[in-house]
Parts: structure tokens; sequence; C-alpha cells
């Protein structure tokens, strides 16, 4: 079942047109949550992510779009897929209404809700061999677009295929100024010495909700001292640790990057304070 346009219905009587917005010039915007055992996890930086997205897409939001109503939506969709009581995965998807070429007719907007189920209803450290390279073929734009979750995914469509064509478990996304901004799927991080570091959203990483429930983690502990601050190629390999962070896997530790292997001491002890954090928030 999915929730389409606030209709609960199945899945293959929600046809989408050939002249809808989102798949002709992607303009649509998206939300990937966390539902675990009937609780939307970190709701409150999803909400306010989607409703900054819509804005800086110039989409006209709905009046009842309020926290509570978009809350009430997912889960009800989770309960019509019996997924009260397990972990799930949602998509929420909004898309401006069909009209225009370049420039819509309107600004008003549509929307999807998807959800599945998932393995684990808590972060699990994967401590597998996970080897990454630098995709250099596109960049990243530094500015206000990247930083949103928008279907515009050409670039990491590219880098996947590159990963999979030299079997690389991922891939690290640089912008225009050759700084290191992301990986194929989420954001980064680099731990050297006491020392986290990320990149700033100013030279394009992607307004994660794990990024940013990270850094707020981060910055109470003593024991580390967080820096938001570009990261350059070449750091990369002075690094004790890298790893990745999204809302599904949570932190996903970096084995090796070229000749340089790394630990993931950090990694496990930052993933065990964000299990806490999801299981009191």
């Amino acid at each position: 079942m999915i929730n389409f346009n606030g209709n609960i219905q199945e899945e293959d009587k929600a046809n989408l047109s050939i002249t809808n917005r989102g798949y002709a010039y992607g303009d649509s915007v998206f939300e990937t949550i966390r539902v675990i055992n009937g609780k939307v996890m970190f709701w409150e930086d999803h909400y306010f992510r989607l409703m900054a997205s819509m804005r800086i897409m110039r989409m006209e939001i709905p009046n009842q779009f309020s926290p509570e109503f978009l809350e009430e939506e997912i889960l009800q969709l989770i309960e019509k897929n019996n997924l009260q009581s397990k972990p799930a995965r949602v998509k929420f998807s909004v898309f401006r209404k069909e009209g225009g070429f370049y420039t819509p007719e309107v600004r008003d907007i549509e929307y999807f809700i998807l959800a599945s189920e998932i393995n684990n209803a808590f972060y699990i450290l994967n401590d597998d061999f996970y080897e990454v390279e630098l995709f250099k073929d596109h960049y990243v734009n530094s500015g206000l677009l990247s930083t949103i979750k928008s279907n515009n995914k050409a670039i990491n469509v590219l880098g996947s295929i590159f990963a999979k064509e030299n079997d690389y478990h991922n891939c690290l996304l640089i912008n225009e100024n050759k700084s290191v901004v992301e990986a194929l799927n989420g954001n980064l991080f680099l731990v050297k010495g006491n020392t986290i570091k990320t990149p700033p959203l100013t030279d394009g990483s992607l307004n994660g909700i794990t990024r940013k429930q990270l850094i707020s983690i981060i910055k109470k502990l003593q024991e580390y001292n967080f820096e938001e601050k570009s990261i350059s190629p070449f750091e990369l390999q002075k690094a004790d640790e890298l790893f990745i962070t999204n809302v599904i896997v949570g932190i996903q530790p970096i084995s090796k990057y070229r000749k340089k292997e790394y630990e993931n001491t950090v990694a496990k002890d930052l993933l065990a304070k964000l299990n806490a954090k999801a299981r009191l928030g």
C-alpha cells in the first residue's frame, strides 16, 4: 500500500503520468525516513528539511502540511502495511503538479509516501571491508541546491556505476574547488587524533539528518574536538578514520582508501551514542 496525495491505495493503482514534473525535469524533493515500532525517528529534523527544500524549489506548501498532519500520514501508511511493530524505511516524495515546460504553470504540489520493512530496529555497525575511491568525472556544485534532497541525482548514479565497475563499495564526491564533499549516499566524517571533521554545507554537502544529530552529539563530548571545515583529498590518507553517515545505516566505517587502511574505534563509539539518542528521541 502507498499514500498518494492523502489516499492510501494499492501500489499498482497509483500510476504517475509520463508528464510528471519530477520525472520530466527533476522538479521534486524527497525525504528518506526511518520508522521504528511506529515511531518516526528525528521527525522534526526531517519535517523542517522538507519544508526548506520545498521553499528553495519555490513550491507552494499546502496549508495542511503541518508536522502533525504529515506524521499522521506516515503512521497511517505504516499501519496499513502492518509495520507498526517493525523497523521501516519511508520515502516521502513531493513534486510540482503537471503543466509547463521549464517554467511551471502552477506551483502547487502532489506527493506520495512509500513504506517498506528493513532489517534492524537500531543501527548495527557494519565492520566488513569497505573500500572507497574519489569520483572525479563530475563535480558537486557548492551552493544551496546541493544541500537539499532533490531527485536530480545524475552524479550519484554515475558515481555508483563507476564504483560497481571498479569494485569499490562507495565513492567520495568533490566540488568545483576540489574539496571532498560527501559520499554517494551520505555525509563524510574524518577523524584525526581527537579531532572529528566534516565538510560544511557551503561546500555543497547534503544537509543530512544523521549528520546533524551526530554533530550535536560530538559537540557535547569532551574527548573530541569538532570542526566543520573543507576537506582536501590529501587529508584523506592522513586520517585515522573515515566514516559515512545516513539515516538508514547510521554510520558506515570506511576500511580503505587507496593505500591507506583505517580503524573504526570512534565510529563504534559514536554509533552507540547515536542509538541511545534515537531510543530517547
